[in-house]
């Protein structure tokens, strides 16, 4: 809350990506609408430092989808319906990325 305090909450993000990214780092973002101005600073400052995006967003894209390295953009206009779907990607991800290290450990 400091960050969105000292900074306002268009930089939440951003402040973020700024101390801790590294080139080659990956961030993985989620926007309904693909146009909150938090999630476009976060694009910027990920983008300066060398750091690859993908975007999962709903309702077009918006300007995240022009942004982002790489844009997943469910087809719809219903906040609900994007959300669960990003539900659902977030959840496969999740699961190759466990199998993989499970994989790699074995």
């Amino acid at each position: 809350t400091c960050i969105a305090n000292d900074f306002g909450f268009t930089q939440v993000f951003a402040r973020q990506i700024e101390a801790l990214a590294r080139p080659g780092d990956l961030l993985v973002l989620f926007s309904t609408s693909g146009n909150s101005p938090n999630i476009l600073a976060a694009l910027d400052s990920a983008h300066s430092r060398g750091v690859t995006s993908i975007a999962m967003l709903g309702k077009g894209g918006g300007a995240a989808a022009q942004q982002a390295d790489h844009a997943l953009i469910v087809p719809s206009e219903n906040s609900a319906r994007i959300q669960e779907a990003h539900t659902l990607l977030l959840h496969a991800i999740c699961e190759e990325l466990e199998r993989r290290v499970v994989m790699r450990d074995a």
